[in-house]
């Protein structure tokens, strides 16, 4: 099996931005390619190029950090059909692996192991139709869901998700972000504050620390 493939666009040591291990240490491994365009996205060079690397040469980078958090991102990491051996593989040597996906994939054949972190598009992204919902059932209190929210009907739109497919009570986490640039973190804070719900506001801490540089 350590012969299977990936193209590969950067993996890096860093810590985590986003989810429940929000300031851990984190290894990323970040897979190239997504078939969606949101329109706010980050890691836009993450959709072409990359270098194809084994399965093996990916593990053994991996733990040249010597570090539990393993974070698999893209791009859409789903959209190569590999990325499920890599979890697996992640997950039998000890690893505390989450995957971040945009959830127009399906994401029921992922290793139970792993925490799935599934962005809901929401209308602002421009890709909420993409969303597929048949995904939300298979989810568990490990794993996680983020929306990105670009403005005030995006709030509104997600908090009737939420309360709609009672995520609350599907998921260990329901995050809110700000997105980068379009909406007001201090906005959105309370708008989280006077809502009721008790999601979860977060900030993309790698942003607030480097910037949009890759490999942060």
């Amino acid at each position: 099996m350590t012969d299977l493939n990936l193209k590969i666009t950067e993996i890096f040591l860093s810590l985590q931005g986003e989810s429940r291990t929000i300031g851990l240490p984190t290894v990323f491994v970040r897979l190239t390619g997504c078939p969606l365009r949101c329109q706010y996205c980050d890691s836009a060079y993450a959709f072409h190029g990359g270098e194809r690397q084994t399965l093996a040469q990916i593990l053994d980078r991996v733990a040249e950090f010597n570090c539990r958090q393993v974070c698999v991102t893209g791009g859409e990491p789903l959209a190569q059909a590999n990325c499920h051996a890599l979890l697996t593989a992640l997950c039998d040597r000890g690893y505390e692996v989450s995957l971040e996906t945009s959830g127009a994939l399906d994401v029921g054949q992922v290793d139970a192991r792993v925490s799935r972190v599934v962005d809901l598009k929401t209308p602002g992204s421009q890709e909420s139709h993409r969303n597929r919902w048949e995904n939300l059932p298979l989810l568990t209190r490990h794993d996680q869901i983020k929306f990105v929210i670009c403005d005030r009907k995006d709030f509104d739109w997600a908090c009737f998700k939420v309360n709609e497919h009672r995520l609350l009570e599907q998921v260990g986490d329901v995050l809110f972000s700000p997105s980068f640039g379009q909406v007001s973190p201090r906005d959105l804070a309370d708008w989280v504050v006077d809502c009721g719900l008790p999601v979860r506001f977060q900030l993309q801490l790698h942003k607030l620390l480097w910037g949009d540089e890759p490999g942060r």
